[in-house]
C-alpha cells in the first residue's frame, strides 16, 4: 500500500514484520476506545459496515443496502463532532495491506469539508490520531 502524501499517517511508516490483521486492530482499537472514553467517544464512535464482498445471491441486497446509502468507500473509523474524525485503518506494517475502491476519495472529500482525516497504521496509531484529534477539538 502507497502512503499518501496529503492525509496524515499515525503509527510507524517503518514498521515491517508480522503483525495482526486490519479487522482484529479494529477490535482493538474500539475496545481500548471504550475503555478510556465510555461517555462519550465510546459511545459515539462507529465503524460503517461498507465491505464490497459480492457473494453468491447477494448481488440485489448490496444494491439495495447502496440505495440505503452504504457507501463501500467509507473509512472504517468515524467519530462525529467538530471536527468530525474520519479514520481509515490499515494494518500495521502497511506493506500488508491494500486500498479498496474508494477509500482515498472518501478520505479527500471529507478533509474537504473540514473533518479530521488520518490513516492509522494499527489500533496504536488510531489512538494516537484520536489523542491528537482530541486537541483539535480544544
Amino acid at each position: 500500500m502507497k502512503i499518501p502524501n496529503d492525509i496524515p499517517v499515525y503509527g510507524d511508516a517503518s514498521f515491517r514484520g508480522p503483525c495482526p490483521a486490519e479487522t482484529a486492530e479494529q477490535v482493538t482499537f474500539f475496545a481500548e476506545l471504550r475503555r478510556r472514553w465510555p461517555d462519550t467517544l465510546g459511545i459515539i464512535a462507529l465503524h460503517p459496515r461498507n465491505e464490497q464482498q459480492l457473494k453468491k445471491g447477494q448481488f440485489s441486497a448490496i444494491d439495495r443496502h447502496k440505495a440505503e446509502g452504504m457507501n463501500p468507500g467509507a473509512s472504517d473509523v468515524i467519530i462525529p463532532g467538530s471536527p468530525s474524525f474520519v479514520c481509515e485503518m490499515k494494518r500495521q506494517d502497511h506493506t500488508k495491506s491494500k486500498w479498496q475502491e474508494g477509500q482515498l476519495p472518501y478520505l479527500r472529500a471529507a478533509k474537504a469539508k473540514g473533518s479530521f482525516v488520518c490513516v492509522a497504521l494499527g489500533y496504536a496509531g488510531a489512538i494516537q490520531a484520536v489523542e491528537e484529534w482530541e486537541k483539535w477539538q480544544k
